[in-house]
């Protein structure tokens, strides 16, 4: 089931393109490591000269070669940016990772909700076994008043009363039924199957119980692998990482450069000169935005708040963590108290049923004694069934919340 889900379910789609996206994200912020190189073609047509006085008098028009070409190339490398580039790169494999882990808790997610709708059918399946039984109980009783009715031994109202308890008992089959077929069909959507498939529950999945761990061996795992722990972690680590590419903005920038141009014609010399030009050169710069020393400012106040809100988020995932580990961890444990309970409750209850059902063939027990009888043994057989599915349920949520499922 989990691997049908992890081939058709659209969410975990989603997810997996998201990391991917994620991960072609670091090769792009890498790129800002490699050298930047420019080049540049153009041709121009160049008009005459004029050259005047400086009061625009003794105007005269000199000649110029009319076809003018640059060519021009030029590389730079950055030598140093205050951190800037490397914390890049920081943050964009921290968001790789957080894509990650909001993959592995969307599967976790989806797991969790196809083992509740799968308990879901198998709760149901066990509802109507039990209730086709009672059933056909109730149905012989029934038949059993009409002979006592023909022999003149029991009473029209004894009938009326047994046959309204088969009608409840036909009608609460009907609605645990339509219940099944909607369970099921949640199924088939999650899991993307075609409209027709029936999905069989594999009910041997009760018969080994998990073991009951302490609370705090729980809380422990569950600290090391939490979807939602890390990811807040790893919120605390990009908050980091930004605080450092704001203040590398305070710092200069380094950067060694090396170009060739050759232009032409030559237009600083008076007359121009008709020929091209090439020259190269190589060099390092150093690049300092002085607007950063005040603007930088409130980019680094607004950086270490969030800062202080991914450490704070963190210790709110923490907390949280701890308070549903506990409660589901008292659920878990309250379960198989339960399950103890439900056991003797069954026992009982059979017990009672044989006892007042021959009673009451016997004519020993009144038609209200029976029914009594027949109602606590459908619930017991009913709390029975349910109680293993929920130690199954508040195992397997343990497991979704430590990211473990």
């Amino acid at each position: 089931m989990f691997k049908i889900a992890e081939e058709n379910n659209r969410a975990i789609k989603l997810q997996k393109l998201l990391e991917e996206s994620s991960r072609e994200g670091i090769s792009v912020s890498k790129n800002a490591l490699l050298p930047s190189i420019d080049f540049s073609l153009s041709a121009s047509y160049l008009g005459n000269a004029w050259i005047t006085d400086r009061n625009f008098s003794n105007g005269i028009t000199g000649e110029m070669p009319h076809f003018g070409n640059n060519i021009s190339i030029e590389a730079s490398q950055i030598l140093f940016a205050g951190g800037a580039i490397k914390n890049s790169i920081k943050n964009a494999e921290v968001a790789y990772q957080k894509t990650q882990m909001q993959k592995l808790k969307c599967k976790q997610d989806i797991k969790f909700a196809l083992l509740r709708e799968y308990l879901q059918i198998f709760h149901l399946e066990n509802q109507v076994e039990i209730y086709s039984k009672n059933i056909i109980q109730t149905q012989k009783l029934v038949d059993d008043i009409l002979l006592k009715a023909q022999e003149g031994v029991a009473l029209k109202n004894d009938i009326t009363r047994y046959e309204l308890q088969l009608q409840n008992l036909q009608l609460a089959l009907t609605q645990v039924k339509n219940n099944l077929t909607t369970a099921q069909n949640r199924l088939r959507i999650l899991l993307e199957l075609p409209t027709n498939t029936k999905i069989k529950i594999d009910k041997q999945i009760i018969n080994e119980l998990p073991i009951l761990k302490e609370e705090n061996e729980w809380l422990t795992n569950a600290i090391a692998t939490s979807p939602d722990i890390r990811l807040a972690q790893l919120q605390k680590e990009e908050s980091e990482n930004s605080l450092k590419i704001v203040r590398a903005q305070k710092i200069p920038t380094i950067v060694a450069f090396a170009g060739d141009k050759l232009e032409g014609p030559i237009t600083i010399e008076v007359p121009p000169i008709n020929k091209n030009l090439n020259y190269w050169y190589v060099g390092v710069g150093v690049k300092y935005n002085i607007a950063s020393l005040y603007k930088a400012t409130r980019e680094e106040r607004q950086a270490s708040l969030g800062r202080q809100i991914a450490n704070e988020n963190e210790k709110v995932a923490m907390e949280e963590l701890e308070i549903k580990i506990n409660e589901t961890w008292t659920r878990f444990n309250e379960s198989f108290s339960i399950l103890e309970t439900h056991k003797k409750s069954l026992e009982l209850a059979n017990n009672n049923y044989e006892i007042v059902n021959n009673r009451y063939l016997n004519d020993l027990a009144l038609i209200t004694d029976m029914l009594d009888a027949s109602n606590s043994k459908l619930s017991a057989e009913l709390q029975m069934a349910d109680s293993k599915i929920n130690i199954l349920m508040h195992y397997f949520n343990l497991c979704r919340l430590s990211g473990t499922l």
